[in-house]
């Protein structure tokens, strides 16, 4: 069996093929007011650009926006791998300003623009390239291959749970999920140097709830001492970042362990310290703020507000909406009770919105996570393979209870300009790290044993 080893020169037209998915304004939020259309537009798109891919692999229609295609093995007795992404994009505020037009798909000086390059139709693009290319070279892989393609992961949509729940039904349990997550990032800490391939192996659960208070309405010049509007802004208030306590997971104390690996001193006795002391870990990171705080603890932040019908009347009632994204190790219920004891007022409603498991974390010292490093090694030689834990939602999270090896990574270059671009403004991809995007996954299914 050859292993790809060089860049194969795409077939002429990659970032051109890009652009005509870009161009396709598949955005899920919006869909009650544009209808499906672009969305069907698409998958006619997927059967134009890669015909080998519909010629040779099973496709089955799950949910009006799920499709599973199944690329069969040369053993039916290994369990499969299951490759993710998604085709569906969020809106772009009218007010602001992009280079060029969001939905152009603009291809210049080496780059594609546009909205989903990055999250996630380039991931997407670069899984098809890899095997429409091993498709036209005659390959077959050693497990069945599944690619799921969901078009409403931005809104929580349900094409990948029910995907995932007809392969569990059938009683097939995937020896690898693979879903777009981190990616190839420089300086991922400070005091850490080089490139690092940042490998998702568990995400944080999602909880929304609405707390809600009720008060005396009345007029505006004679307000009691606590209003509706004051209760919910006191139990705001109440639930600052120390509401939840900091817990370092194994795939930090294990991503620190590895930067610590050809790290200079005196970081490296630093990286090592913290990755050997989970606990003082949880404590550094925990003071620290932002980004590390959030890997070691549950955070909360309110995010919308609503009470009252005049400057001059006071509310009846006012309700506050909080975010809140759930440590590994936790709970939806744990949170809950914690934030109801937090508050400590009965008359402030804490109402589940919609609630979301932390997902378990998937072991680094396995055969997968050794193949995903091998195949980081071909695409991007100079980055360092480490696990860590993800933020946001994945639809892989709907794999995560009955798979065992369930990995979040988009084989990209991704500088920090282009990660806040991702739902943001100017969002883009280099054309070469599509090629190396694609290199990524041809070395990974070729690799498979």
């Amino acid at each position: 069996m050859s292993v790809a080893t060089e860049p194969v020169p795409p077939r002429p037209g990659i970032p051109e093929r890009l652009s005509r998915m870009i161009q396709l304004q598949t955005v899920s939020a919006e869909l009650d007011s544009r209808g499906p259309d672009a969305f069907e537009a698409f998958v006619d798109l997927l059967a134009e650009l890669y015909p080998l891919i519909h010629e040779h692999l099973e496709l089955e229609r799950i949910t009006d926006f799920g499709l599973l295609f199944r690329w069969p093995s040369t053993s039916r007795s290994k369990h499969p791998v299951v490759l993710m992404a998604h085709y569906d994009v969020v809106p772009v505020d009218p007010s602001d300003a992009w280079t060029f037009p969001p939905f152009e798909g603009r291809i210049a000086d080496g780059w594609v623009y546009g909205r989903g390059t990055l999250d996630d139709k380039g991931p997407l693009l670069v899984t098809l390239e890899a095997v429409e290319n091993l498709l036209a070279a005659g390959f077959t892989p050693a497990r069945d291959v599944y690619i799921s393609l969901g078009g409403d992961e931005e809104v929580f949509g349900e094409a990948a749970r029910v995907i995932a729940q007809t392969l569990r039904d059938r009683g097939i349990v995937p020896w690898l999920v693979l879903d777009e997550g981190g990616a190839i990032v420089d300086a991922p800490l400070p005091f850490v140097a080089g490139q690092a391939a940042m490998v998702g192996v568990g995400e944080k659960g999602i909880l929304t709830l609405r707390l809600t208070s009720r008060g005396d309405g009345g007029h505006a010049s004679a307000p009691p001492t606590l209003t509706a509007v004051g209760r919910v802004s006191r139990a705001v208030d109440r639930l600052g970042p120390r509401t939840f306590p900091a817990h370092t997971p194994p795939a930090i104390a294990r991503m620190l362990g590895l930067f610590a690996d050809g790290t200079p001193q005196p970081a490296r006795t630093l990286l090592r310290v913290l990755s050997r002391f989970r606990p003082l870990t949880a404590q550094v990171f925990a003071a620290l703020g932002g980004e590390p705080a959030a890997l070691v603890r549950t955070t909360i932040a309110a995010t919308m507000q609503d009470g009252g019908t005049a400057a001059n009347v006071l509310p009846s009632q006012a309700s506050v909406t909080l975010n809140l994204r759930i440590a590994l190790g936790s709970t939806v219920a744990a949170t809950v009770r914690r934030v109801r004891r937090r508050i400590g007022d009965p008359l402030v409603t804490v109402e589940v919105v919609e609630g979301s498991e932390p997902s378990p974390e998937s072991p680094t010292d396995n055969t997968q996570f050794a193949l995903i490093t091998e195949a980081v090694a071909a695409s991007h030689p100079a980055a360092r393979t480490v696990p860590y834990v993800m933020m946001a939602a994945t639809d892989s999270r709907h794999f995560h209870r009955f798979a065992p090896a369930v990995y979040r990574f988009a084989p990209l270059a991704m500088s920090s300009a282009q990660r806040a671009s991702i739902h943001g403004v100017d969002e883009r991809v280099e054309i070469a790290e599509l090629e190396r995007g694609e290199l990524f996954h041809r070395t990974l299914l070729q690799r498979i044993q």
